[in-house]
């Protein structure tokens, strides 16, 4: 077995071990550049049960240590990477002393290089046994000094995953698979927008648009503030890239997307995040129909090449993936989970009166009113995939209503186990009923004229210039990978979610 801690001190004896590996071995115990490495899976994959000893492909190998046994004059190693674990197999009858002195000085959580051929053990386990005559058959790519966590075998406590991300994910392989296929839905993403399947619309370009913004527009939420010195201004992060994205549409793009973070200074639960990724799409000559095919196209792709299946699990339920996805009126909605029609304003004031909603004002307004009741009770109910449509005008100020009822916006969001994943409307381009919405919004705040000032004018120049009519959507990534993964939390799907520092982290008094 490995020796003991130098005192009862584990970080005393690895770094007693570095030394060791130095001194006497008189090796590098961090690294080199290698570019014969192979992962672990394909390492695995090369083996073959009916080749010899003598005819074994021989593999180089590279991962972290998560699994240390000596039995004497035989050492298994368990190493793990991004793609699996991997057993290796130091025999002293195979390999020179120094490389077996070297493994001997092995702790768990050190990253090494294995070369040598890929057989089995006497049990039949694929194994890569370290042997190699023209490069050293085990080297040390990095001594950890730090002990790995207690709970070894999966780190469990969830404060702590988050925190320690960088112990997280090579301590539970789900985490590392989760990532990856975050990573592999945006990607794919991409593609799909850039060379979409007929008879999805054209081609969309992806761009970029500022982060830091003068007035912070496309959404109602409170952004975070910060302040240029060069300029001296003060300027917010922004809450959504909508403005701008419409300002190519303006300026003749066909259809324009931006996969980017936005910010929002509000609340952390176990769906909303300060800082989160959107992708947001503008279609010319698009409306919000054909936003509902993108999205539900989309969508079912990805749970079947990413998810594998049509039908993917999410806190204990089955999620059917299968198109189309329904289709539901907002105000039908209400009904079906009130018993009554979202028009009643008497039953409507006293069920919001049951649900300890009633606020200073509420009363006085309908559809706000409407929207706190209907947020309350129907939402939690739309469990398969459902695009909700036709929302009441006022609640949607960037939004072109319906031919024929001006109380009706084009809007449509998609629900999925009760989460709201996309948004998307039938752009509104008419300048003077957009200038007429905006002050509308401020109607009896305080200094209304000032905050009308604040607002974005030049959004306003472009569309007098003349944008035409279009389609936008944006769907929540964290939310999707949420979905498609089958995590519990938002926190789960992001690398490194907002924490409130650790004594640690602040440092000393």
């Amino acid at each position: 077995m490995a020796s003991r801690p130098v005192g009862g001190d584990p970080v005393a004896d690895r770094h007693h071990k570095l030394s060791r590996i130095r001194d006497e071995l008189g090796l590098d115990p961090y690294g080199r550049r290698l570019d014969d490495l192979c992962d672990l899976a394909a390492a695995r994959a090369a083996h073959d049960p009916n080749a010899t000893e003598q005819n074994e492909p021989h593999v180089a190998v590279a991962g972290r240590v998560m699994l240390h046994r000596d039995i004497g004059r035989l050492i298994f190693m368990t190493l793990r990477d991004h793609t699996g674990d991997l057993q290796i197999a130091v025999s002293r009858k195979q390999v020179e002393e120094p490389v077996f002195k070297l493994a001997k000085l092995v702790d768990l959580g050190d990253v090494v290089v294995a070369r040598g051929r890929v057989g089995t053990t006497k049990t039949g386990e694929v194994t890569v046994w370290v042997g190699c005559e023209k490069e050293p058959a085990l080297e040390m790519a990095c001594k950890s000094i730090a002990p790995p966590p207690e709970k070894w075998h999966g780190l469990q406590d969830t404060e702590l995953r988050f925190r320690k991300r960088y112990i997280d994910l090579y301590a539970n392989p789900k985490v590392m698979e989760t990532f990856m296929k975050r990573s592999a839905i945006v990607q794919r993403i991409r593609s799909f927008l850039t060379d979409p399947p007929d008879g999805l619309g054209p081609p969309s370009v992806e761009v970029e648009t500022p982060m830091m913004q003068s007035i912070p527009g496309g959404a109602a939420a409170r952004p975070f503030e910060t302040h240029h010195n060069a300029l001296d201004i003060d300027l917010f992060m922004r809450v959504a890239p909508e403005l701008y994205l419409k300002r190519l549409l303006v300026g003749g793009m066909p259809r324009v997307f931006e996969i980017n973070r936005n910010f929002r200074n509000e609340g952390i639960d176990h769906s909303h995040n300060p800082e989160f990724t959107m992708l947001e799409l503008y279609q010319a000559f698009g409306d919000y129909r054909a936003m509902m095919h993108l999205t539900e196209t989309m969508v079912h792709m990805l749970a079947v090449e990413v998810g594998g299946s049509v039908g993917l699990p999410f806190r204990g339920r089955t999620i059917d993936y299968t198109l189309p996805f329904r289709r539901a009126a907002y105000h039908d909605l209400f009904a079906e989970h009130n018993g009554f029609e979202a028009a009643d304003h008497d039953r409507l004031t006293a069920r919001a009166a049951q649900l300890n909603l009633e606020g200073e004002g509420k009363d006085k307004d309908h559809d706000v009113l409407l929207s706190e009741v209907w947020d309350a009770t129907v939402e939690q109910h739309l469990v398969q995939p459902t695009f909700v449509i036709d929302y009441p005008a006022s609640l949607c100020p960037l939004t072109r209503t319906k031919q024929g009822d001006e109380t009706i916006a084009e809007r449509f969001e998609l629900f999925v186990a009760g989460l709201e994943l996309a948004n998307a409307y039938t752009e509104l381009n008419d300048p003077q009923v957009q200038e007429a919405n905006f002050r509308r919004q401020i109607a009896g705040l305080e200094d209304d004229e000032a905050t009308f000032r604040n607002l974005d004018h030049d959004f306003l120049e472009a569309l007098r210039v003349g944008m035409p009519p279009a389609g936008g959507l944006g769907v929540g990534i964290d939310r999707l990978v949420m979905l498609l993964t089958d995590a519990q939390s938002i926190r789960d799907v992001i690398l490194f979610p907002l924490l409130r520092p650790s004594r640690q982290e602040q440092g000393p008094e």
